[in-house]
């Protein structure tokens, strides 16, 4: 596990300084946009109270109030700790649109948003996040 930096000195490192700090597996997923397989990720199905936290830079993103078990294989979430915590693009891979969830702070993936699947919580979001992005601080 990678150990948490200050946000703004993260936003400044460049790709080789994150390949020294990130594990291979963490580096692939955090700032190459890839995905970790379904079903593996230590925080698929956790349920303690705290949260979750950017590997990357230690921005809090995601309150444990917020997850759910969306069946997905990855952490999912209905809403982001606060609005300016991540960001959205769109995504145009694998033949569909999508959009991407970065961390505002570092501008590492997390995962993806989706909208309009019919779970029963208070937002029309699932933020599919991947768990290798993510740090967990129990409360």
């Amino acid at each position: 596990m990678t150990e948490p930096t200050h946000t703004s000195q993260a936003a400044e490192r460049s790709e080789r300084q994150w390949q020294e700090v990130l594990s291979p597996a963490e580096y692939a997923v955090l700032r190459k946009g890839g995905t970790e397989r379904p079903f593996t990720g230590e925080y698929t199905d956790h349920t303690a109270t705290g949260v979750y936290s950017c590997r990357a830079c230690g921005a809090e993103l995601f309150r444990s109030e917020t997850k759910f078990d969306a069946h997905c294989g990855w952490p999912a979430f209905y809403a982001p700790l606060a609005k300016d915590r991540v960001r959205y693009i769109e995504d145009r891979t694998l033949g569909m649109v999508r959009t991407e969830v970065r961390c505002a702070a570092c501008d590492s993936h997390l995962g993806h948003v989706f909208y309009g699947e019919g779970f029963s919580t208070p937002t029309d979001a699932r933020f599919c996040i991947n768990s290798i992005c993510l740090d967990f601080d129990e409360a």
